[in-house]
């Protein structure tokens, strides 16, 4: 069975904000890291959406975005070239190396678990927490950064039971950030 890891970036106070987290090339890394891990990453519509526009390669010129500098690179490839399963019900069509994942997300996700493989990845916000509810999820990783942001989305807001997770590895970076890999108990 393919285990299923969640990555998450979140400031001390437990938003989950894309825009609050302060890329380097450290953090990158190790994204980039955890991605190639998987053998497919799976998104609910509003992140593959958010990781398109940032991160796919154009397919016409096949050049990266501006914004895009070099130690930004070896995330870039890893994701654009990553497969790609979306959960969605107003999409009505993918590229970016994407196909949907219909039906019922939960038995979607128990039935690509259930092939062979190294392992898959969720990222996002609303999914991994349907997930998280579902008990499907093998691995969570926190990032967290050192910055208190006072708004927005909080992790795992609505969760319908408690979760109760054990430390497997900590890793604290130059930055402040402290990535804390957990599995259930």
């Amino acid at each position: 069975m393919r285990p299923l890891r969640y990555s998450v970036n979140v400031t001390l106070d437990g938003c989950v904000d894309h825009m609050a987290a302060v890329p380097d090339e450290e953090l990158h890394r190790r994204a980039a890291e955890t991605l190639a891990r998987a053998d497919a990453l799976i998104f609910g519509r509003v992140t593959y959406q958010m990781m398109e526009e940032a991160w796919r390669r154009d397919p016409v010129t096949g050049t990266w975005g501006e914004w895009i500098v070099p130690w930004m690179e070896p995330f870039a490839k890893t994701i654009d070239s990553a497969k790609k399963y979306v959960v969605s019900s107003t999409l009505d069509s993918l590229d970016w190396n994407s196909e949907f994942l219909r039906g019922d997300p939960g038995e979607a996700v128990r039935a690509l678990k259930e092939e062979p493989g190294e392992g898959l990845f969720v990222g996002g916000v609303t999914l991994p927490l349907a997930l998280a509810d579902l008990g499907l999820i093998d691995e969570y990783e926190l990032v967290v950064h050192p910055r208190v942001i006072g708004h927005g989305l909080t992790l795992f807001a609505g969760l319908s039971k408690p979760l109760d997770l054990r430390l497997v590895d900590r890793v604290e970076y130059k930055s402040g950030a402290v990535a804390m890999r957990y599995e259930p108990c």
